[in-house]
């Protein structure tokens, strides 16, 4: 039988990336000392205020169909939330509910885009960002980074990339994998080509609350930004809830009409007793998302502390989020080779960045995602690893 040609370009190298993080939980399932790395999920439960928030509403009978959109008392939150961190004027209408950011940057792709159009995104970028867009019949332009900045934008090289056919610019800010975050500077750069070549901007922001040196600034706050804008929002990583699936898109008031239509055939609402709990998050947002923020901030300087002095390892300070990026190429192996061998060898898995775009090639990505004795452990089997191949090197010499 034959299936539609669409499916073919929600396969590829960006996918395949996953095979290691598989691999490892197979391995760990398996009674095996492995440490994972590779994927952000973070190893603390929910808190507690939550978890019982949807324990209660499901008790109460909370288990029946909800609004497509999301309840009313819900999007009403997430958009006071919104409205602080833009200055807008943004309400219920501004907001629909979906089942993680993904799933909203999957349905933005189906609303915008179009056979033929173009999507400029900085490279490196988040994994489906490339399947989303292709799934609208539009094609993804990667542009590269400067690497000299640490993984910041090249305006010049954003804007080089417009052509007639251009329809949108995706990016994220705080950025997956390299945990850079936008200053003023490159956001109003993005936002004068925005209105220049009337193109839409989605702003993914899911780790908007987890940054450390830099201040988070919304796209959509800028001057005249707020009717070209779409921002995804998630609680997934900011409250510790990846599986509840519970994230939100929030836009112009028509493109949320397209996106309620949508959901219709996709979703049909997410389940009111999820919906219930990420009101109970929202409402005790500032301690939650305070004691995340730490908790991360500590992890990622113990790791830095212990891997930027490794020789042939570079290790990037991540300004937001729960990963780092760390070059691997003065090790002599190829970024897939280095995660592999090292998760044979010292049961250890971590990314390999190129997936995430040609700009990463050389680079692994390594998460914050255990506790910090185990995270120290981690740095201590990396650091074994690689000294074991500059011995091998020496023999070999």
């Amino acid at each position: 039988m034959k299936y539609a040609n669409r499916m073919e370009g929600l396969q590829g190298k960006r996918t395949s990336a996953w095979d290691i993080h598989y691999a490892a939980q197979q391995a760990r399932a398996n009674g095996e000392n492995v440490i994972v790395l590779s994927v952000g999920d973070p190893d603390f439960a929910t808190p507690e205020v939550i978890v019982e928030s949807a324990v209660q509403a499901l008790r109460s009978g909370d288990t029946h169909y909800s609004e497509v959109a999301g309840r009313t008392v819900l999007r009403e939150a997430i958009a006071r939330n919104h409205a602080r961190a833009t200055g807008l004027a943004v309400t219920a209408d501004h907001v629909i509910v979906v089942a993680g950011a993904q799933n909203g940057l999957f349905a933005v792709s189906q609303c915008l885009l179009e056979a033929g159009d173009e999507v400029i995104v900085p490279d490196p970028m988040y994994l489906t960002y490339e399947a989303s867009v292709r799934a609208a019949g539009a094609t993804l332009i990667p542009v590269p980074v400067n690497l000299a900045n640490g993984f910041h934008l090249d305006g010049d090289a954003l804007e080089a990339a417009i052509t007639p056919r251009t329809k949108a610019i995706f990016f994220a800010t705080p950025c997956n994998p390299t945990g850079v975050v936008m200053p003023r500077a490159d956001l109003e750069r993005i936002a004068l080509l925005a209105r220049q070549h009337d193109l839409w901007v989605l702003s993914d922001e899911v780790y908007g609350d987890l940054t450390f040196e830099r201040e988070h600034l919304s796209i959509a706050s800028l001057s005249e930004m707020a009717a070209r804008t779409v921002t995804l929002g998630s609680l997934s990583k900011s409250h510790a809830m990846p599986g509840w699936r519970m994230g939100w898109v929030a836009g112009p008031p028509e493109l949320i009409g397209h996106l309620e239509r949508l959901a219709l055939c996709m979703l049909y609402g997410l389940p009111g007793f999820i919906q219930q709990a990420a009101l109970t998050a929202l409402e005790h947002s500032e301690q939650i998302v305070g004691e995340m923020r730490e908790i991360y901030r500590r992890r990622r300087d113990l790791v830095y502390a212990r891997l930027s002095t490794v020789p042939r390892l570079r290790c990037l300070l991540p300004e937001a989020g729960m990963f780092m990026m760390i070059d691997v190429s003065g090790t002599g192996l190829e970024a897939v080779d280095f995660t592999w061998q090292l998760f044979r060898l010292q049961g250890v898995s971590l990314l390999d960045a190129s997936a995430f775009g040609d700009t990463a090639a050389g680079y692994v990505r390594l998460g914050f995602v255990v506790d910090e004795a185990r995270l120290a452990e981690a740095c201590e089997r990396i650091t074994a690893f690689v000294d074991a191949l500059d011995r091998l090197r020496a023999a070999r010499a």
